[in-house]
């Protein structure tokens, strides 16, 4: 959301708003000329709070959704809107580079795998953890001084049968270590008390190898030597390159997984990043004939898709599960989903969505919120759901923060004093995709392998824009829509197309595995298997 002095500003100067302040505890915007409206804000106290991004509760740390409520309303005022029809059939994407440079590149950087293996894994560990963890820096421009950092842990049995999977994190500009590795996915949870870590028995990394990227530059502990990366050329085009970069440079380091089945999997605003890094590999698989990776798929979990789509399920889910108003939901539909957006009048809109929500968690509304006196947490207790711990993005802070962890971990190699964060602040986004349905018609044309899933309890990128956008493609389907099982229970619902797979994934948020963590597994487990989901 905007801040409250521009945002009074705006309407102040705004031609169709005026405002009347009819007592200090509420506020009465009128459209003007044709008097149809007149949406009340609750208090006129609470427009402070769009300052510190409304949608979110007081107690909530900043998340993927918060970086993406950002990044939404910072295009309403920008140009943006990439053509994606020719994506990664570009070469003003990336140029060719032929694999040999690479070589040459990594060699002369003298970075090596030994160089990155953790012999102790991570610090606070449990006891008995036989596979191996690298982590480390991947330079992707040496002249700027850019370089990405990764976390890669090797399946537990048998690696050298395992897919290699990279996961990416959204935002844009937040933390697949933070998000992915700690809190998802990965095969690690950090305790409460911010220095020991614990066994996540629903590891991903239980078939597969996994790799988490922190990208772009100015994420977590990437970093580029050219300040203006993080201001002026950051965007999808460039994480992209960057992206596609690390990967070959990656796999030269770790020549054992050249030519191995290799995935991508995501969320949020990897929406955009998997896609179109998909694209980029795709392109110059093109070009070479003698490409080492083995591209098979993707997954993408509520991720953003086409922003016209997007917008409409994000205004329809709230209202559908009773979170809003008839009046507000009608004041969205009416004016913030055409071409010629009244943006304050949207705003405010937004605003008054946000406060007849009330303090919930939009990126789950039925989790509890992270609390902090005694009587709150033993409320958070009672509503907690089985497994998930809504401060455990507090913990994952306190512990890569930590300069034991960051030295163990060969990060921060300056040993400078930089604030670890989950999402950064210092990115400002200057190109990005309004839609990548045109990216997806030509992955399904490539017969790339394709599930997108949706936790069915998310504000953020709901269920609702994820279908509507499927729609969009017009894919006919294979097999009908079905419950599909986790064991013996419903574990969501899915829909096969004829070049995708869609599933829910019933009780769970915008980040699915951190809610619904056997769910997740059961579909994951799935997707790399090829099957549709037991029914």
């Amino acid at each position: 959301m905007l801040g409250l002095q521009y945002l009074q500003r705006k309407i102040m100067h705004h031609s169709a708003v005026n405002i009347v302040f009819v007592s200090s505890a509420v506020v009465s915007i009128v459209i003007l000329p044709k008097m149809r409206r007149i949406l009340a804000a609750e208090s006129l106290i609470l427009f402070v709070l769009l300052g510190t991004a409304i949608a979110a509760p007081s107690h909530q740390r900043t998340t993927q959704g918060d970086a993406l409520r950002v990044w939404r309303n910072n295009r309403r005022y920008k140009s943006h809107g990439l053509q994606t029809t020719n994506w990664g059939l570009d070469n003003a994407l990336i140029s060719f580079r032929n694999e040999s440079e690479y070589l040459t590149e990594s060699k002369a950087e003298g970075h090596t795998q030994e160089a990155d293996y953790l012999p102790h894994g991570l610090p606070g560990q449990p006891m008995g953890i036989k596979f191996r963890q690298y982590s480390g820096y991947v330079t992707v421009d040496a002249k700027a001084g850019r370089a990405l950092f990764y976390y890669f842990t090797e399946a537990v049995r048998d690696p050298s049968k395992q897919p290699l999977v990279l996961w990416l994190n959204g935002g844009p500009g937040c933390s697949s270590l933070g998000f992915g590795a700690m809190a998802e996915v990965g095969p690690f949870r950090v305790n409460p008390d911010g220095k020991t870590v614990h066994f996540n028995r629903y590891t991903w990394n239980q078939v597969a190898n996994i790799l988490f990227l922190e990208s772009p530059a100015g994420v977590g502990f990437s970093y580029s030597n050219t300040s203006s990366d993080y201001s002026k050329h950051s965007g999808d085009r460039r994480t992209a390159k960057d992206a596609y970069t690390f990967l070959m440079k990656w796999f030269i380091r770790f020549p054992q997984y050249k030519f191995r089945d290799f995935y991508i999997a995501g969320e949020s605003y990897a929406g955009n990043y998997i896609p179109e890094l998909a694209a980029t590999i795709l392109h110059h698989q093109r070009l070479s004939q003698a490409s080492f990776i083995n591209f098979k798929g993707i997954m993408v979990g509520n991720g953003i898709m086409n922003s016209d789509t997007d917008n409409i399920g994000q205004i329809t889910y709230p209202w559908t599960h009773a979170l809003i108003s008839d009046e507000t939901y009608e004041g969205l539909i009416n004016n913030c989903i055409k071409s010629n957006v009244d943006e304050i009048l949207c705003e405010v809109l937004e605003l008054k969505m946000s406060l007849e929500m009330g303090n919930i968690d939009p990126y789950s509304i039925y989790a509890p919120l992270c609390l902090t006196n005694s009587s709150e947490l033993a409320k958070q207790e009672e509503a907690a759901i089985p497994g998930y711990d809504p401060c455990i993005d507090d913990y994952v802070s306190k512990y890569f923060n930590r300069p034991d962890v960051q030295k163990a971990i060969h990060a921060n190699v300056t040993n400078l004093n930089h604030r670890w964060i989950h999402c950064s602040d210092l990115l400002r986004w200057n190109d990005s995709a309004s839609t990548v349905l045109p990216i997806y018609r030509h992955l399904i044309a490539r017969g790339l392998r394709i599930l997108l899933f949706s936790g069915d309890t998310d504000t953020v990128v709901p269920v609702t824009s994820t279908r509507l956008s499927i729609n969009e493609l017009k894919l006919p389907i294979a097999t009908p829509w079905y419950p599909w099982l986790n064991g013996d229970e419903v574990g969501g619902y899915t829909v096969i197309y004829k070049g995708l797979t869609f599933a829910t994934v019933r009780g769970a948020g915008h980040e699915v595995p951190a809610f619904q963590p056997s769910r997740a597994l059961t579909l994951f487990k799935s997707f790399l298997a090829g099957k549709p989901l037991p029914g």
